[in-house]
C-alpha cells in the first residue's frame, strides 16, 4: 500500500469537496441543496483527476452535469441520457468490478435529482453516499472518505430534521 499525502494537492481539493459536500446535505432547500452539489462534484472532478481514477472524474463530471440540469428541468429525457451516459462511461473506463461504484451512485443520484423531491430524495442520495464511501475508501481518497462518512451523518440528520417538520406542519 503506498504512503498517502495529507497534504498533497489532490488532498487539498477533497477537503473543498468536503466542506461544499457537507453545506450541501445541511440544506433542506431543493435548490440550495443542487446549487452546493454542483459545487461538491466540481471539486471531485479536480481531486479525482489529481489522483488519477478517470472512472470517478467521469461520474463526478456527469454529476456536476446533472446537478445543473436538475436547476433548470424535471425532464425524464434529460434523466434518461444523463443515466446512459454514465452507463456508456462506466462500459468504455471501468476496468474492474469497483471501478462501477462512482457511476453507480451517480446514477442513483440522477434520478433522485430528477424525480424526487424532499425527504424521497434524499433517502435515495443516502443509498449513493454508501457506494461514494466504498469507492473512495478504495482509491485512497483520505478527505472524499471523509466528505462521504459525514455527509451521510448530516444527511440522515436533515432527514430526520425534514420528516420531523412535516410531522409538526399542518396538512
Amino acid at each position: 500500500m503506498m504512503a498517502i499525502d495529507w497534504f498533497s494537492p489532490a488532498q487539498c481539493v477533497g477537503y473543498a469537496a468536503f466542506v461544499l459536500g457537507v453545506g450541501s446535505f445541511l440544506q433542506t432547500d431543493d435548490r440550495r441543496f443542487k446549487l452546493f452539489m454542483a459545487g461538491e462534484c466540481l471539486a471531485y472532478v479536480l481531486h479525482f483527476a489529481l489522483l488519477g481514477n478517470p472512472t470517478a472524474v467521469a461520474s463526478s463530471t456527469m454529476s456536476l452535469l446533472r446537478s445543473l440540469l436538475a436547476l433548470r428541468t424535471r425532464s425524464r429525457w434529460v434523466m434518461v441520457g444523463v443515466i446512459a451516459a454514465n452507463l456508456a462511461l462506466g462500459l468504455l473506463l471501468a476496468k474492474q468490478p469497483s471501478d462501477w461504484l462512482p457511476l453507480a451512485a451517480s446514477c442513483l443520484g440522477t434520478y433522485a435529482l430528477f424525480q424526487l423531491q424532499g425527504v424521497p430524495m434524499r433517502l435515495v442520495m443516502l443509498c449513493g453516499t454508501g457506494l461514494w464511501i466504498a469507492n473512495n475508501v478504495i482509491a485512497g481518497s483520505i478527505g472524499g472518505t471523509a466528505l462521504e462518512v459525514v455527509i451521510a451523518a448530516v444527511n440522515t440528520l436533515t432527514i430526520w430534521r425534514m420528516a420531523r417538520q412535516a410531522r409538526t406542519q399542518p396538512a
